[in-house]
């Protein structure tokens, strides 16, 4: 019998702890899936950050780094220095990486750091409680903006990749959604290109792949996503935002 399908084996036996409707299990399975297609299973390591997707090392059959609350790319970058012949990649979502972790990740891509960054946007704090984060949408509503996010207060969402694309350092920069297949495909070719551009050596790639987070959202997991949909995807500028001209051939 032909085998048409099957688990990939970048991803170790162990239940993703998420909540029903997050899409962060999606999201590490299509990292896995690239990382096992370009055979890249021996000589990768991971970086986590804190927050829901900090756990993510026990779901990666790969070798892993923990890191404090938003080093990642730091870490990345001294892992990578230290053994250029890696392929090293940070697991990190925006209350990590867009807040306390923002210079991390700007000064990482301004050096044009040889690392591969993966963003869960899910515009609040997931992990402690559902909290505004700089990816919050104006009027939307968290544990800590009851009333609705303000711009007069708390200013405007932070679309980190779109602010990347202008520094020289930074080769390739996506973002994606996994909310549908035709999503996951193109979430895949993005996360290919960010490994190709790490592999080729062309400097920093970054993916963002915008998510639900129906337990803080209060919304059930089909909601969420037609909630994202509606609301995120007009927010954040989605596509290949920055791509080598040699991948676009």
């Amino acid at each position: 019998m032909r085998v048409l399908f099957e688990k990939t084996q970048a991803l170790t036996d162990v239940p993703f702890h998420y909540c029903p409707g997050c899409t962060h299990g999606i999201v590490q399975r299509v990292i896995g899936e690239i990382l096992e297609e370009l055979q890249l299973l021996e000589k990768t390591v991971g970086v986590t950050g804190v927050g829901c997707g900090g756990f993510s090392e026990q779901y990666f059959n790969v070798d892993f780094q923990g890191s404090a609350h938003g080093r990642a790319p730091a870490v990345a970058t001294g892992i990578k220095r230290a053994h250029p012949e890696l392929i090293v990649f940070t697991y990190q979502g925006d209350g990590d990486m867009v807040s306390i972790g923002m210079a991390e990740a700007i000064h990482a891509a301004a050096r044009g750091e040889k690392i591969t960054a993966f963003l869960v946007n899910n515009s609040n704090y997931g992990m402690t409680g559902g909290q505004m984060a700089p990816t919050t949408l104006i009027g939307q509503k968290t544990s800590t903006s009851p009333y609705g996010r303000q711009s007069e207060e708390s200013g405007y969402p932070v679309d980190l990749p779109a602010l990347l694309c202008n520094l020289k350092g930074a080769a390739y920069v996506a973002t994606v959604s996994v909310d549908t297949p035709a999503n996951v495909l193109k979430a895949k070719r993005a996360v290919r290109l960010a490994f190709k551009a790490q592999i080729e050596g062309l400097g920093f790639s970054l993916v963002q792949f915008l998510s639900t987070c129906p337990t803080n959202w209060g919304l059930n997991p089909v909601d969420s996503i037609e909630w994202m949909q509606e609301h995120m995807f007009p927010e954040f500028q989605m596509g290949e935002l920055k791509c080598p001209e040699t991948f676009r051939r």
